[in-house]
């Protein structure tokens, strides 16, 4: 079966796990500093807790981490992978903005191993539902193709590097902006007793923005 790393085992990591061995993936993962809690998560998700060396041989790496971290994954995965003849594909699916990818890129590429920029947009799988979109760009994209097959809802743009996480960055900054701008004008009209007025207009004139809104707003 193809072996597929997924670092680290959170609620995203974990949710995406389940779903490839669930395709018949072998999953592994580092556990290394984790709490019990995670550990058990991961177990439960099917996933394999795995040494840096069995890491570092997998076919395909997912790198599903807090943004802030995504850096320090990336050093760590080179230093692994710049000792082995036969390089996995590291896929970095982190909300990071366009330069910090490209960092990343240099990274994994000074390990000589293939990088794909991949941005996720959803929520985690849930077993038997829907899974996010894993929009992927980069000349290696095609490379990963597999995961489609291992249930996951990849959809490969056209780009270079970075693409893939300019579309998840734009898209976020819609969608809150959006609920931000929304929460503000819903506040205002409350404080001068117009909500139930602003509702009903929104109902009548603008029915698809009240939706957006009812979803975002508590």
């Amino acid at each position: 079966p193809c072996t597929i790393a997924v670092l680290a085992p959170g609620a995203m990591g974990s949710a995406v796990a389940r779903r490839l061995s669930e395709h018949g993936a072998r999953v592994l993962t580092s556990l290394k500093g984790r709490s019990e809690a995670t550990a058990k998560r991961a177990a439960a998700a099917g996933m394999i807790a795995a040494e840096d060396s069995d890491i570092a041989g997998a076919d395909i790496i997912l790198s599903i981490v807090p943004p802030g971290e995504a850096v320090t994954l990336a050093e760590r995965l080179a230093a692994l992978i710049a000792r082995r003849e036969k390089k996995p594909v590291v896929v970095d699916c982190n909300a990071v903005n366009v330069d910090t990818v490209l960092r990343i890129a240099a990274i994994i590429g000074s390990a000589q191993a293939p990088f794909v920029d991949a941005g996720i947009i959803g929520f985690p799988p849930k077993p038997g539902g829907p899974g996010p979109a894993f929009y992927m760009s980069g000349e290696h994209a095609k490379d990963v193709t597999v995961l489609k097959e291992l249930g996951l809802d990849v959809r490969i743009i056209e780009g270079p590097v970075g693409a893939a996480s300019a579309l998840k960055m734009s898209y976020a900054g819609i969608v809150k902006g959006l609920a931000g701008i929304g929460s503000a004008m819903v506040l205002a009209a409350t404080k001068v007793g117009a909500a139930d007025a602003l509702r009903d207009e929104l109902a009548l004139s603008q029915p698809a923005i009240l939706a957006r809104l009812e979803v975002a707003l508590p």
